[in-house]
C-alpha cells in the first residue's frame, strides 16, 4: 500500500503538470525528445476494475507511464540493458527516430531481429509508451535480467516499439481507433519494451506555455 501510494504521488504531480514534451539525455548518446498526446494520463501501481476494486496487474511494479504522441518523438536513444524478443537477445542497441518514426538503428548481437520487430508491421517503428522508473529501485538493485518483460522493465526507464495503451489518454477507453490515431495514439499488433535508464540519466518536462521543470537527476525522481 505504501509503494503504491508513492507511485501515485507520481503519477498526480506529472498529470498536474500536463507536460507538452519530455527531453531525456545521459552520458552513453541519449538525447531525445518525446512528445505527449494532448490529454495524456499517467499510470502506474495500482489500478480500478469498472467496478472500481483497486488491484496491482503487475507485482513487482515501478513504472509510471503514459502516451507519447505518434509523430513528436525525435533524437537518439540508447538501450542500457538487452531486449529479448522472439526468444533472442538483442543487446549494445541504439534507435534514432525522426518526426516519431525508427529513421536509423544498430545493434552489435542480433541487429536483424531488431530489423524484424521494426518492420513488424506500421506502427512497430514508432513508440506507443514512455515509462519513468528511478535507477536506485528493487529490480534495478538486483542486478538480474529476468528474461521476462514483465519484470524486466522494473529495472529501469523504457519505452516501448508499438501500441499504445488506451488508458493513457482521456477518455480513450470510450474512443474509436479512429479517433484515438487522431489524436496522436500509435497503433500496432507488437509492444516491446526496451529499457534505456542510466544512473545519469537526466529529464526535464516542457509545460505548455515553455517552462521546464526538471523531473529527474542522476537516474532518479526528484519531483
Amino acid at each position: 500500500n505504501r509503494h503504491n501510494e508513492r507511485l501515485f504521488n507520481h503519477n498526480q504531480i506529472l498529470n498536474q503538470h500536463d507536460f507538452k514534451s519530455l527531453h531525456f539525455k545521459n552520458s552513453l548518446g541519449t538525447d531525445i525528445t518525446i512528445g505527449l498526446v494532448e490529454g495524456h494520463i499517467w499510470a502506474g501501481g495500482g489500478e480500478h476494475t469498472p467496478e472500481k476494486l483497486l488491484f496491482n496487474p503487475n507485482i513487482p511494479t515501478e513504472e509510471n507511464f503514459t502516451m507519447p504522441e505518434r509523430t513528436g518523438v525525435n533524437g537518439k536513444v540508447v538501450a542500457t540493458k538487452p531486449l529479448n524478443y522472439q526468444g533472442k537477445l538483442i543487446e549494445d542497441f541504439w534507435l534514432e527516430f525522426k518526426d516519431g518514426k525508427v529513421v536509423d538503428y544498430d545493434a552489435k548481437v542480433n541487429k536483424d531481429i531488431l530489423e524484424n520487430l521494426l518492420q513488424f508491421d506500421e506502427g512497430s517503428s514508432y513508440l506507443g509508451e514512455i515509462a519513468l522508473i528511478s535507477h536506485d529501485s528493487p529490480i534495478s538493485n538486483s542486478g538480474v535480467l529476468f528474461y521476462n518483460t514483465l519484470f524486466d522493465e522494473n529495472a529501469s526507464c523504457h519505452m516501448a516499439l508499438g501500441r499504445a495503451y488506451t488508458i493513457n489518454i482521456k477518455d480513450g477507453n470510450d474512443m474509436t481507433l479512429e479517433e484515438l490515431k487522431s489524436k496522436g495514439y500509435n497503433h500496432s499488433m507488437a509492444h516491446s519494451d526496451f529499457m534505456f535508464g542510466s544512473p545519469d540519466l537526466s529529464i526535464t518536462g516542457q509545460t505548455k506555455d515553455g517552462h521546464e521543470v526538471v523531473i529527474f537527476e542522476n537516474g532518479n525522481f526528484v519531483i
